[in-house]
């Protein structure tokens, strides 16, 4: 394959949450160099690759027969929360997908590894797990691959095309409009999920690892169902802010609540997620009440 001449953007570990979300929004994919500590990964690896090395390959050309997809890993690995909650993707992550959505949610925690002679994954964008029946004006992910190897060219770098979040969808990239996530250890790429992508081919004879984690609109299900990877017994383990962006939390103001299967008279019969966790009705959210109502009033105004 001749190398494209497209390029995906490479930023300093420093860079604010608001220029990754505007770049993300102009351009669907950028490379963020060095974000992660490297002993954060060597941790990383020590917890999931027992778990990595136990996972069978795909069963088709998309999950890829010599690639392997090993999840539920916040349930697995202290480490890998650590990367979930990293500071600066949680806040670049709430101001992109902002506009869309009340609260953001954990969609997707997955080690995905390219085994040798990997061929490359169909390019596809990642919104299509909702069928498309999803509007293309509304954004619904916010996406990470980690760097668990390096990412080259040879080992089946992702391969992104630059622009094409806002492309129709009827559009197809010509090879000199694919570009390559070409990174070291410890970086990460971020992209939307309406931006073209892919796995490469891995021509080397060696593994490329990296850690995909995706947060998504607080009103859509998951991908990855992260009541069955993280049930409540390990969650209850769990730190609240990490427990809520699992989806242990109200989606809005009314969305998501639960009634205790108890007996007559013996629990509240409509209570919030987290009352699951501490007996107590608390996390409805008076800001949740207070978006939802100006939003309400602000349709009945355009109606009127």
């Amino acid at each position: 394959m001749t190398r494209s001449v497209a390029t995906v953007e490479h930023l300093h570990a420093d860079v604010s949450p608001d220029v990754i979300a505007e770049r993300l929004a102009r351009d669907g994919a950028l490379i963020i160099d060095g974000l992660a500590d490297l002993a954060l990964l060597g941790r990383v690896r020590s917890e999931v690759m027992p778990f990595v090395e136990a996972t069978a390959p795909g069963r088709d050309d998309f999950t890829g027969r010599q690639t392997t997809r090993t999840g539920a890993l916040v349930a697995r690995s202290p480490a890998c929360r650590e990367l979930v909650m990293q500071p600066t993707m949680i806040a670049a992550g709430r101001k992109f997908l902002g506009p869309f959505t009340d609260r953001v949610q954990l969609h997707l925690t997955q080690v995905i590894r390219l085994k040798a002679q990997q061929g490359e994954q169909t390019l596809h964008r990642d919104r299509l797990a909702w069928g498309g029946f999803l509007p293309r004006n509304i954004e619904p992910q916010f996406n990470t691959i980690w760097a668990l190897t390096d990412f080259t060219y040879k080992n089946g770098a992702t391969r992104v095309v630059p622009g094409s979040s806002t492309w129709p969808d009827d559009r197809k990239p010509e090879a000199h409009e694919i570009g390559f996530a070409e990174m070291k250890v410890g970086s990460v790429l971020v992209y939307s999920g309406s931006v073209i992508h892919g796995g490469g081919r891995n021509q080397t004879d060696h593994d490329r690892i990296g850690i995909n984690i995706n947060y998504c609109l607080g009103w859509l299900r998951q991908e990855e169902n992260q009541y069955l990877s993280c049930p409540p017994q390990i969650a209850k383990t769990l730190d609240p802010d990490l427990r809520a962006l699992l989806g242990y939390s109200m989606g809005s103001y009314a969305l998501g609540y639960f009634t205790p299967p108890a007996g007559p008279g013996e629990a509240p019969e409509v209570v919030p997620p987290d009352f699951l966790f501490n007996g107590k009705v608390a996390g409805w959210g008076d800001e949740l009440y207070a978006q939802v109502s100006a939003r309400v009033r602000e349709q009945m105004n355009k109606q009127s």
